[in-house]
């Protein structure tokens, strides 16, 4: 079996969602996988210590098997990768721990989830996907369906087999990478189709990606057969919590 690791990220508006709740558990388990590790990646909190106390109940229940702080392998990410802060134009805490996790990833894949993304239900996939990667040299990364958006994914394919879409994209609340094609230098490309993703982020993980992947045609591969569900959290702190006592991300 090769080896995976799941990653996912928390931050100070979602930390108690994530570690508070079985939503981090549900997040691994509905994979159907024996990841190699399970990595929590813990960004931007105000208080580092409090965030740490419920991360390592996690870990000593083995939900996770590491919770690492980004701020202590930022920097080594950005020389290992070419990169500095301003090179992000005002997206560097949208990009730094996927850096991060990819600088860091000691398995051949690599499996990564927003913090406020998860697979709707239980479903083997991984193993399709990591074949996929395998046979297939133009495709560079695989997802699964967004919000069960079939119809839109199959409008933007340029192929499809039984169980995927190929077609050019790149979206940083799914993806599952082989780590050696992302642990080069290949942040700093632009390409004019990379222009679609929002002005807020400035240069953002998702978009260099996507421009590297549009410069030297490469596809990404989308799985037919489960789809993730992305919510964004309510930015009011009163109403998330709210929602979490009331058991809202346990499921």
């Amino acid at each position: 079996m090769s080896s995976v690791t799941f990653e996912t990220k928390c931050y100070e508006k979602d930390w108690e969602i994530l570690l508070k709740t079985g939503r981090l558990e549900q997040m691994i388990k509905r994979n159907c996988f024996d990841f190699a590790e399970r990595i929590l990646y813990i960004n931007n909190v105000a208080d580092p210590d409090q965030v740490r106390f419920y991360a390592g109940k996690l870990k000593e229940r083995d939900v996770i098997t590491q919770y690492v702080f980004v701020d202590e392998y930022a920097r080594e990410a950005l020389d290992f990768f070419g990169l500095d802060r301003d090179s992000f134009r005002g997206g560097y805490y949208y990009s730094i721990q996927e850096l991060v996790g990819i600088y860091r990833c000691q398995t051949e894949y690599l499996l990564h989830f927003a913090g406020d993304s998860m697979l709707e239900k239980p479903f083997h996939w991984i193993e399709q996907s990591i074949a996929k990667l395998e046979e297939d040299p133009r495709v560079k990364v695989v997802n699964c369906l967004p919000d069960g958006s079939a119809c839109e994914a199959e409008a933007q394919a340029y192929e499809e087999d039984d169980n995927f879409w190929l077609g050019y994209g790149f979206s940083d609340q799914c993806y599952l990478i082989r780590t050696a094609d992302y642990r080069q230098r290949i942040f700093n490309e632009t390409h004019p189709a990379s222009e679609r993703y929002p002005q807020y982020g400035g240069e953002l993980f998702e978009r260099k990606v996507d421009s590297w992947m549009h410069n030297h045609d490469f596809l990404r591969a989308t799985y037919k057969n489960g789809n993730y569900l992305h919510r964004n959290y309510p930015s009011n702190r009163l109403v998330r919590t709210i929602a979490r006592m009331a058991g809202r991300y346990d499921r």
